[in-house]
C-alpha cells in the first residue's frame, strides 16, 4: 500500500484509463489527448486544509493534433506499458533506466533526460498515483540520518530488519532508501526531541564528530543538497506520526532558500503530491542574512544568477510572507551570502557550542 492508499490493481487500472480514454475519445472520431496543470509558480496556491501549495486551476492541453503532442502521448502508452510490466515482474527502474530502454519504442523514444522524468511526474498527475507506485527510482540516493531513533526496513529478500539509526551504523549515517512508505519502512521508536535537516555533507560530518545528536537530543538528516523526494518524504513522516519538530539549517544564498520551500511549503514541480512530501512545521533556522551582519561570517558577493534568483523569489507564492519578504530584501541589500561552514571562522566547535545553542533557543522561545 502506497502514501496514498492505492493497491498494485488500483495503479494499473489507472493506467489502463488513460489508454482506455485515448481509445474512447479515438472510436468518436476526437484526437486523444491528456489535460494536466500549468506547472509553474504562477499556478500554485495555499491549500488552506491540507497547509501546502497546490496547482491552481490553470490548465494545458496535450492532444494529438500536434506532431510534438502526439509523440507524448506515443510516450505515455509505453511508460504506462512498461510500468505495468515492472509491477507485474516485482522489478523497479530507475528513471534513467527507463529514458534508455525507450530506444526501443521507435518515435516514442525520449530525446531527453528531462523529458522521461516529466512525462513520469505528468502520469502522477493524471493517474493521481505516486512515481514509487510506478517502481520508478531516482538516480540520486535518500538522506543520511543518524539519532536515536529505530526503523524496521525490509530487505530485498522480504526479511524485516531493525536499525538504530545511532547505534546500528557508522559515522556516515542511515541511508534512506527512495522507497519510505509503510511496506518498505517502518518507524518504531525514537528518543529525540527534535530533527535538523542539514544541506551540507561537511555540516553535517561537523555535527556527527563533535556528538551534536547525542548532547542535543535530536536526529540529524543530512539533505545532500536539493533533497530528493524519499528524503522529504520520511522527514513528513517522522514529523506527523512522531510528532517532532523539524528545524532547517543550510547555506545562506537563495538556492538554499528554494530547498527549504521545498521541505516547508511543497516544490513547484512537484505540487500534485505536496501533501505527501511537504512539513508545513518545519523551520527555517539559518544561515540568515541577517546572520553575516550578526555574526560577522565571512561571505562572497551575489552573483547575477544570485541576484536574479532572489528577485524572483520576492514574486513567489511561497515566499510571500513578511518575513520572507524581509529575509530576501535584506539579502538584496548587503549584496552577499554565506556558507554553513564559514562559522568555522571562530573554530571547529563554534557552530556546536554557540551558534546553534543561541539559535535554537531563539526559535523555541517564540
Amino acid at each position: 500500500m502506497s502514501a496514498n492508499g492505492f493497491t498494485k490493481e488500483e495503479v494499473i487500472g489507472a493506467l489502463h484509463g488513460i489508454a482506455a480514454e485515448m481509445h474512447d475519445r479515438m472510436a468518436k472520431g476526437e484526437p486523444p489527448r491528456m489535460i494536466l496543470p500549468v506547472r509553474t509558480k504562477q499556478n500554485i496556491a495555499f491549500d488552506k486544509k491540507l497547509g501546502v501549495y497546490k496547482y491552481g486551476k490553470k490548465k494545458s492541453t496535450r492532444d494529438a493534433t500536434s506532431l510534438g503532442s502526439a509523440r507524448q502521448l506515443l510516450r505515455a502508452l509505453h511508460v504506462s506499458e512498461f510500468i505495468e510490466e515492472m509491477i507485474d515482474a516485482g522489478k523497479s527502474s530507475t528513471l534513467r533506466e527507463m529514458y534508455y530502454i525507450s530506444e526501443g519504442w521507435g518515435h516514442g523514444k525520449f530525446g531527453s533526460q528531462n523529458e522521461s522524468n516529466n512525462l513520469a511526474e505528468d502520469l502522477e498527475i493524471v493517474t493521481k498515483c505516486m512515481r514509487e507506485d510506478f517502481k520508478l527510482r531516482p538516480e540520486e540516493d535518500g538522506a543520511r540520518i543518524i539519532g536515536n531513533i529505530t526503523f524496521e526496513e525490509r530487505n530485498r529478500k522480504g526479511e524485516w530488519m531493525r536499525i538504530n539509526c545511532r547505534d546500528d551504523v557508522g559515522d556516515s549515517g542511515y541511508g534512506v532508501p527512495y522507497n519510505v512508505e509503510s511496506e518498505k519502512l517502518k518507524l518504531v521508536d525514537h528518543d529525540v526531541d527534535f530533527i535538523m535537516a542539514i544541506e551540507t555533507g561537511g555540516m553535517f560530518d561537523r555535527l556527527v564528530e563533535n556528538g551534536f545528536d547525542e548532547d542535543s537530543r535530536c536526529a540529524l538528516i543530512h539533505l545532500k543538497g536539493q533533497p530528493a523526494r524519499s528524503t522529504r518524504r520520511i522527514i513528513k513522516r517522522m514529523n506527523e506520526e512522531w510528532n517532532i519538530p523539524v528545524i532547517v539549517f543550510l547555506d545562506g544564498d537563495p538556492w538554499s532558500y528554494r530547498i527549504y520551500a521545498s521541505i516547508a511549503y511543497g516544490a513547484i514541480k512537484t505540487a500534485h503530491i505536496s501533501e505527501y512530501l511537504a512539513t508545513p512545521s518545519a523551520i527555517y533556522l539559518g544561515i540568515r542574512a541577517s546572520d553575516i551582519m550578526s555574526y560577522d561570517l565571512p561571505a562572497d558577493d551575489l552573483s547575477s544568477k544570485d541576484i536574479q534568483a532572489l528577485k524572483a523569489e520576492l514574486s513567489d507564492p511561497r515566499f510571500a510572507d513578511a518575513e520572507w519578504q524581509n529575509e530576501i530584501n535584506l539579502m538584496l541589500e548587503l549584496g552577499k551570502k554565506a556558507e554553513q561552514q564559514s562559522l568555522a571562522k571562530y573554530g571547529l566547535d563554534f557552530v556546536t557550542d554557540t551558534y546553534l545553542p543561541e539559535k535554537l533557543a531563539e526559535i523555541m522561545g517564540r
